[in-house]
């Protein structure tokens, strides 16, 4: 049974090794996350710096995904907004490990992060997502409403144009 739980700054940090595998091995497996391939752990390492820093001011919730005491997922909100969006987040780099996909860790997740922004006074996120992508697929069958797609938005981490869809979900 996976263990879903959200980070504090100092566990945060503490994960950045396992954190940059997981992300490596996405970028490596094509996902559109915003690094470019060749990518690898040591590539990864400064991004999760920044994300336990933004942990440790409360600007951003940082949960993982465990099996058997391994990290094999990790999804963000962001959580500091504008003075005029308190009550808003931005649901970032829900990433799972190749291995350990097909288990449900995705839905798992995205449940823990809907529930830790509520509890964070969020009512309202928003995300944005690969066009055509495996991820894509994930988000309305969580209850996510589709807003658009934006075209040649970013680039695969292979090269080439990406467009993004964007998608917001109410909260409780």
């Amino acid at each position: 049974m996976p263990d879903i739980r959200t980070l504090s700054a100092e566990e945060a940090r503490a994960a950045i090794p396992a954190l940059a595998q997981v992300l490596a091995d996405c970028v490596a497996g094509g996902a559109s996350v915003g690094f470019m391939q060749p990518y690898g752990p040591d590539d990864a390492e400064p991004y999760w710096r920044d994300v336990a820093d933004a942990v440790a001011t409360d600007a951003s919730l940082l949960l993982v995904a465990e099996l058997e005491g391994r990290i094999v997922g990790t999804v963000q909100v962001g959580a500091a907004q504008m003075p005029n969006q308190p009550h808003r987040g931005d649901l970032k780099k829900l990433l799972v490990h190749r291995s350990a996909r097909g288990r449900g860790l995705a839905r798992l997740l995205m449940e823990a992060a809907e529930r830790e922004a509520v509890s964070h006074g969020k009512t309202l996120l928003v995300l944005d997502t690969a066009t055509g992508s495996d991820a894509e697929a994930i988000y309305p069958r969580l209850g996510w409403q589709r807003v658009g797609v934006i075209p040649d938005y970013a680039l695969w981490p292979q090269g080439g144009f990406c467009d993004t869809t964007l998608f917001y979900k109410r909260l409780a």
